[in-house]
């Protein structure tokens, strides 16, 4: 089998369709335009509000959305005008059926339907707390708490008022999509960690992670929720928005633009490709190279490289070929082939790189060792320097806001320096973007978003305060 890829993992991906006759088949659909944020699990849940009794359904399971909703009748199994759908790689939670979201309950105050993206820092203390007072957990998903913290309030107060205590009581980064059978709320924790926003969809609306969403279902983009924000849309279309939690600096995360984004979106108020065409540029600046040719590990470094060829002045070829058909698991042949994970996803152009110095331009090293095989494989195929370019800071520390990211000791930039790591990967020379350079690109103040993954600096602490709340007891 394939171990998990030498790459920080994407988190998940969320879409809510409101008011429209085909609202399942758009989820799915805006599913599969995000399929890159999460490759193990895909599930939708719908309504039906057009009888006399309010029909929730859902659907959910293990795989590509493509797999999860083959043949699938929509109309007939997941009827209604209301939907919302989650794409999922565990973050937090194990990786069974059980832990795929949408997560569907019935409280006092009624059923719902709950997508959430990020990961809360004080779960431990929040599962403790809810397990002494007669919870039942069914999953180890940090998303599950949002039901049961809701479920814990009072059913006199209103919906809204119910939804915001419960927020209350929980610390990290989250983006939800919560459905009732009368409104829908779409909600940016006051940091606004994870991406959200909202579209027009017909005489309805949308909501998704990210904006590739709208462009494939047909959705006129309308803006970002905001950090903070409960975007509220109910029956007759009207949208009420509110921003009751305690203002806190933004802190959106830095890493979409460097890798987790599709290009084609826009993410906190930019699109993602100039940016990163913008870090080329930048590393370029910083760190020139004397080469024949700059090629990109794609298919995350393909914009970055183009930015440094165009900087540079070198020549951009594709010296590396990427295999679009492969899934996320495979059989090895019983006689070993050296470096078989990697050469089943890329593979050298020797035609191209055969005695040319060579730029390779990626977007991250994690623990080094996918740098490592490409670098072998390029001189393998001919390659007479191989220059590696990174178009991020060394990372360093690892993501307790929903990335599933190593333990900082298995992160290399936490302990070898950039001599150490080129040393280790087998290149001639290695360099990162600045963190100045990187903030450059995106065209942000320094500081102004989430970069503890470069800088070890958390904007709302990390899980071991939580640890050390829960050993007091």
């Amino acid at each position: 089998m394939f171990n998990r890829s030498d790459k920080f993992i994407e988190e998940c991906g969320l879409i809510g369709i409101w008011n429209h006759p085909e609202a399942a088949n758009l989820a799915y659909l805006g599913l599969y335009a995000q399929q890159h944020r999460g490759q193990e699990g895909a599930g939708v849940v719908a309504l039906d509000n057009s009888k006399s009794k309010p029909l929730f359904s859902n659907h959910r399971g293990v795989g590509l959305v493509q797999d999860v909703f083959s043949n699938f009748d929509f109309q007939g199994r997941l009827p209604g005008k209301f939907a919302v759908g989650h794409v999922r790689y565990t973050t937090a939670g194990g990786h069974g059926v059980a832990n795929v979201q949408p997560f569907y309950a019935e409280i006092a105050s009624g059923e719902l339907a709950l997508a959430h993206n990020g990961n809360l820092i004080n779960v431990r203390s929040l599962r403790r707390d809810l397990v002494s007072n007669g919870a039942i957990l069914r999953t180890n998903s940090d998303t599950e708490l949002f039901l049961h913290l809701m479920a814990n309030q009072p059913a006199t107060l209103p919906l809204l008022e119910q939804v915001i205590a419960a927020l209350n009581k929980v610390k990290g980064a989250y983006s939800l999509i919560i459905l009732f059978k009368d409104r829908m709320l779409a909600v940016r924790d006051p940091n606004g960690f994870r991406p959200l926003s909202l579209a027009k969809l017909g005489d309805g609306f949308a909501v998704a992670s990210e904006t590739c969403a709208f462009d494939l279902i047909g959705a006129e983009y309308i803006r970002e929720i905001e950090p903070g924000e409960i975007v509220e849309l109910m029956l007759d279309n009207e949208i009420k928005s509110y921003f009751p939690f305690k203002p806190v600096k933004a802190s959106p995360c830095i890493f979409e633009y460097v890798y987790f984004a599709r290009p084609d979106s826009f993410v906190f108020g930019r699109n993602v490709y100039p940016v990163r065409k913008n870090m080329g540029h930048e590393l370029a600046r910083e760190h020139p190279a004397q080469a024949d040719i700059v090629i990109p590990v794609p298919d995350s470094g393909v914009p970055a490289a183009i930015g440094f060829a165009e900087e540079s002045g070198i020549p951009l070829e594709m010296g590396l070929i990427r295999n679009h058909y492969v899934g996320r698991t495979f059989i090895e042949p019983k006689q070993s082939i050296r470096d078989f994970g990697v050469k089943i996803k890329l593979n050298a152009n020797r035609e191209v790189l055969e005695g040319k110095r060579v730029v390779v331009v990626d977007d991250s090293i994690v623990r080094g060792t996918t740098s490592r095989k490409l670098v072998k494989m390029l001189r393998a195929a001919g390659a007479a320097e191989v220059h590696m370019r990174i178009s991020s800071p060394p990372t360093t520390d690892p993501c307790y806001y929903g990335i599933d990211t190593p333990e900082k000791n298995e992160l290399i930039a936490s302990s070898h320096s950039v001599t150490e790591t080129a040393k280790y990967i087998g290149a001639d020379s290695l360099a990162y973007l600045s963190i100045e350079g990187l903030y450059r690109a995106v065209g942000a103040k320094k500081c102004s978003m989430c970069d503890a993954c470069f800088s070890g600096n958390y904007p709302v602490g990390t899980p071991a305060g939580d640890l050390k709340q829960e050993e007091m007891f």
